[in-house]
């Protein structure tokens, strides 16, 4: 008796969205609209995520040494401050490297180049690079070196990274706030069509409500058709998302990697790894609202 039922509330859900195809279409592109601008959002995270990594892999100190310093006290210098807490990495840039990378930074500017050779004599110090361990504690590397007194430093280069990486922490964390709003005014906007549209869907049927009363049917059988039209609704936005957003993530994910070179942001691999729990998240979700709405809906206009 219950398969019985069921099947018939089955029935009766097609039958309704079938009859209101295109306020069904209507709510199932308002609802994929959603969906698309969650996804977004987790693009923009990941991409937020690899954009601050390559930002802190770039975020070093340089302190230049005198040009009279001998090879065993800056050996004896870098390993002192390799030493240090703080520190993830330090190189040893010569004058000649320094030079080498200085010619070919300005390769295409000839007068800088005419410039050097009219000087006749390398103008560069040697420099040791160094790289923090963790960029967050930026502050903590230059205290650590400043505590270094050494006769063979000539000057340092302390430039404030942390204000590179605070604006795009910002950007992010707007970018990320727009994302919200924008998914947070669809949802809304789903909640009104999906009530509208069963209200709508109701006043249609309320004939039929009335009679299906008087032979002594439930309210269940009288409001699951529409629960279930509300869970048809949320798979086929699914579905429709992920038909869109794959083939999306095919044409970007080239640009990504030639952006992001050496970095691995692949949100291919991503998406896929995480896709039950993406898009079975995301059902859930989109079942709950429209289910939420048919609620409303129903036991507002199907007191007959």
């Amino acid at each position: 008796m219950f398969l019985l039922s069921f099947a018939r509330v089955i029935k009766f859900s097609f039958q309704d969205i079938f009859r209101n195809i295109w306020l069904s279409l209507v709510t199932v592109t308002i609802l994929v609209l959603a969906l698309f601008s969650i996804n977004m959002l987790l693009v923009v995270n990941m991409i937020s995520k690899a954009t601050i990594s390559s930002i802190k892999e770039r975020v070093d100190v340089n302190i230049y040494l005198k040009t009279s310093a001998s090879d065993e006290d800056i050996m004896a210098l870098k390993a002192q401050i390799s030493n240090l807490d703080q520190v993830k990495e330090v190189n040893y840039v010569s004058k000649a490297d320094a030079m080498e990378s200085f010619r070919t930074k300005h390769k295409n500017d000839p007068e800088i180049l005419e410039a050097l050779r009219e000087l006749g004599q390398n103008p560069l110090t040697p420099s040791l690079i160094i790289k923090a361990r963790d960029p967050n504690h930026y502050d903590d590397l230059i205290n650590e070196l400043n505590v270094i007194n050494n006769d063979i430093i000539e000057s340092r280069n302390f430039d404030d990274h942390r204000t590179m990486l605070d604006k795009v922490n910002s950007i992010s964390s707007k970018v990320t706030n727009v994302g919200i709003l924008l998914s947070s005014i669809f949802i809304f906007i789903t909640l009104l069509v999906v009530y509208n549209g069963i209200r709508v869907a109701i006043y249609t049927h309320r004939r039929e409500i009335a009679i299906m009363k008087l032979v002594g049917a439930s309210n269940w059988f009288v409001r699951a058709p529409f629960l279930i039209s509300g869970l048809i609704y949320a798979l086929f936005g699914v579905l429709v998302i992920i038909a869109i957003f794959y083939p999306f993530l095919t044409i970007l994910q080239p640009y990504l990697e030639a952006f992001f070179i050496g970095y691995d942001v692949n949100l291919l691999s991503y998406f896929n790894h995480n896709f039950f729990l993406i898009f079975g998240l995301e059902f859930a979700g989109g079942a709950l609202i429209n289910m939420f709405a048919s609620l409303i809906a129903v036991g507002k206009y199907s007191r007959v």
